[in-house]
């Protein structure tokens, strides 16, 4: 069994814990656009087209064909619904893709998509626009109150995301916002309606939480695991506490039934100062949040590796241990040096 990680970027834990979980039954090959530390632990690594360039999807097959590559999972947002897309492409080569369908890709990377797609299924939703002139219409009739967020439509990460405390500051935010998103990789998909490229949503006062819905490779229900968020940086969380499900369980049921992802969904949660749980945001794929629900004790690569195997649940790589507090650790690395003779 030889895997592909896609867009592998920054994520070296992703490529140790695949590399675990083949323990010498195969290779893991990553890609991404440019060179990386997390590409030279792989066992072998490739530079690819960009994401939206013409060959990228025919570079990435003919890869695949020539190492013997059997599946592909994808580390990065905008990487996913190209690669769904083409997923009869890929299965006419015998490549299996852990991607999740095409429709839920397009609903997790459209923020207005996601909020529309989660109150329709009945889950909390801080009220959210996608028109300055509709929040500032909120705004003065007492709907909403500040502070608001501003955030990028098709963002990822903590790009572009601005806090307002009064109506000046929504302003000059706003348009600050809007020249950045298409200044930045962003305004590819911002392009399909650079009008309302911005989503602007109330502020909650609360906890954050973070949890994982794990579906199997049909697309049905397996588990949840969830998280404390003590400290983020850049988008990602950086400090984390496991904890128990019970309070989540009926919410990422109800996703995953609906949306119908394959394998892992990455998922933002608020508990309010009431004890509402609302839901902002979700991602098709392993988030910044996994290593802590790898830490304490799970192993969703070993039970992917196993389902492409043909094998069944095993129900002990997905038993977590709650009241694990984990942090992230950044280290510069050299990945090229050139001497000066």
């Amino acid at each position: 069994m030889n895997i592909l990680l896609t867009s592998a970027g920054r994520r070296t834990y992703m490529v140790e814990y695949f590399k675990t979980a083949l323990n010498g039954s195969g290779k893991v090959f990553a890609s991404n656009s440019v060179l990386t530390h997390t590409l030279l632990q792989a066992d072998e690594y490739v530079l690819t087209p960009n994401i939206y360039d013409d060959q990228y999807i025919s570079f990435l097959v003919e890869y695949c064909k020539q190492k013997s590559i059997n599946a592909i999972i994808s580390l990065f947002d905008i990487d996913l619904p190209v690669l769904s897309k083409n997923r009869s492409v890929f299965e006419k080569e015998n490549i299996k893709l852990v991607v999740s369908n095409y429709e839920a890709t397009l609903i997790c990377n459209d923020k207005w998509e996601t909020y529309n797609f989660l109150k329709g299924i009945g889950i909390n939703q801080t009220p959210s626009f996608i028109t300055i002139a509709e929040a500032k219409a909120a705004l003065s009739n007492g709907e909403i109150s500040y502070p608001i967020y501003l955030k990028p439509r098709w963002g990822m990460g903590s790009i572009g995301i601005y806090k307002a405390e009064n109506d000046a500051e929504l302003d000059v935010l706003y348009k600050k916002l809007h020249r950045e998103i298409f200044d930045t990789y962003l305004k590819y998909e911002s392009a399909a309606d650079a009008e309302k490229s911005v989503i602007i949503q109330q502020a909650i006062k609360g906890q954050e939480y973070g949890i994982e819905i794990l579906n199997d490779l049909d697309c049905k229900y397996v588990t949840t695991f969830a998280k404390k968020k003590i400290a983020m940086r850049s988008g990602e969380t950086d400090i984390a506490e496991t904890v128990d499900i019970k309070e989540f369980e009926d919410i990422a049921k109800n996703i995953s039934v609906h949306l119908k992802h394959m394998a892992l969904l990455d998922v933002d949660c608020f508990k309010n100062n009431d004890g509402k749980i609302f839901v902002l945001e979700m991602n098709c794929r392993f988030g910044g949040q996994y290593p802590f629900t790898h830490v304490a004790g799970v192993d969703v690569p070993q039970q992917i590796i196993n389902w492409l195997n043909g094998k069944d649940t095993n129900w002990d790589l997905l038993h977590i241990q709650t009241g694990v507090s984990a942090c992230k650790e950044i280290l510069p690395t050299i990945i090229n040096k050139k001497l000066n003779i």
